[in-house]
């Protein structure tokens, strides 16, 4: 199906509401029955009808549809945040005595998951530096059943080649998770390569505009209807109908936002990378990024996320160039209409920093929607903030 068509016209039937451009909020949290037989099919196959909003809605359905078409999925469920997504498509494929091999430096929830609850339930886990696919095989065992990725993470961009993860994956009868937040489905289409399941963030890029929280999981229907009949209903961890019409208003945009952040990220790395102040821009699409040929091969696109790493003495210089910032907003997440900043000092206490260490000196940067020029030119004055410490 063609984007256009899947971002406006599916999955919306206008003669139903009126012919109304914009979808309606089904704002309820139960539907009604004319007959008794109709409420036991419903208890029997509540994947198949309205029975109430902890499952199914209606204007959550046209999410679903929308985020499966886009990622060529067969289904897809919607959860209230990423996070909730990330738990159920792990559940739901582990139980006692399982094994799970990780790529490193995941996202935050999906590492204390597997570090902090898990393990109770005796589900242990390997981490790996997914860049090599021998390490895959190597940490592979007996009773391995779920692969995790995160392609590309967050803050250091590392890829994994997914087809050759799917491929070996299928062999060992092993179930491949991954998060990709990072590019959104219309950069990268995990299940294209052979994904089993292929997760994001709604929060982000789908969103837009820093004002809903979302998170998405895509999959074969046999696998969204299992997890909708356990981890999803048990867990209660559905999204809402308000936050499904403002993720589809935010699909409308998709495009031209990602579009416009794209070329504005060129033109701020550009930048980035004559400045005096800066040791290293850290970018999948740039040259010099270790993996640019297989970030090429396997990601369309890429927009708006970057790290650079500094050249500091001391945290206090850090700590001057973020707090001059005026303009680029210093919080976590990205994929809003505003620039955001994190430095990885935030992360540990004051005096454990180590300016030898390239981890404490890198800024996490998301470029929104503003012009190049104005966030240029506050980096700019930032950075001189920090020659007044010289």
């Amino acid at each position: 199906m063609d984007i256009s068509y899947i971002l406006n016209e599916y999955a919306e039937d206008r003669e139903h509401y009126y012919r109304a451009v914009s979808p309606p909020i089904v704002q309820t949290s139960n539907f009604a029955f004319e007959k008794v037989d109709d409420l036991r099919k419903s208890f029997e196959d509540e994947y198949s009808t309205w029975l109430y909003s902890r499952g199914l809605n209606p204007t959550v359905e046209i999410l679903r549809k929308k985020l499966a078409a886009l990622d060529n999925a067969e289904d897809c469920l919607v959860f209230n945040s990423g996070a909730a997504a990330i738990f159920a498509a792990v559940l739901a494929n582990v139980k006692s005595g399982d094994h799970i091999v990780s790529v490193k430096g995941v996202y935050t929830w999906a590492r204390k998951m597997f570090e902090n609850i898990l393990p109770r339930f005796n589900v242990t886990h390997t981490y790996i530096d997914g860049t090599d696919i021998k390490n895959f095989e190597k940490a592979i065992q007996s009773n391995t059943t779920v692969i995790y990725l995160e392609s590309p993470n967050s803050w250091t961009f590392e890829l994994q080649d997914l087809k050759a993860v799917a491929v070996l994956a299928k062999i060992n009868n092993i179930i491949t998770i991954i998060d990709n937040s990072y590019c959104s489905p219309l950069y990268q289409r995990p299940i294209e390569l052979g994904i089993d399941l292929s997760l994001q963030t709604a929060t982000k890029f789908i969103g837009g505009h820093s004002d809903v929280l979302g998170g998405v999981l895509c999959g074969n229907k046999k696998m969204m209807e299992k997890i909708f009949n356990s981890e999803y209903l048990t867990v209660g961890s559905g999204m809402q109908p308000f936050n499904a019409w403002l993720l589809i208003r935010g699909l409308r945009t998709l495009p031209a936002r990602l579009e416009r952040i794209t070329r504005t990220t060129t033109q701020v790395i550009d930048y980035l990378k004559k400045q005096e102040w800066v040791e290293e821009v850290i970018f999948p699409f740039d040259e010099a990024f270790p993996q640019y040929e297989l970030a090429k091969k396997q990601m369309s696109g890429i927009c708006g996320l970057l790290t650079f790493v500094i050249k500091a003495d001391s945290i206090d210089a850090i700590e001057t160039f973020c707090n001059s910032l005026k303009h680029i907003l210093m919080a976590v997440s990205w994929g809003g209409h505003e620039s955001l900043i994190i430095p990885g000092c935030a992360g540990i206490k004051r005096e454990a920093f180590l300016a030898s260490s390239r981890e404490h000196r890198m800024l996490r940067l998301y470029v929104g929607l503003e012009d190049a020029d104005y966030l240029i030119a506050d980096l700019e004055q930032a950075f001189k903030s920090m020659k007044s410490l010289s």
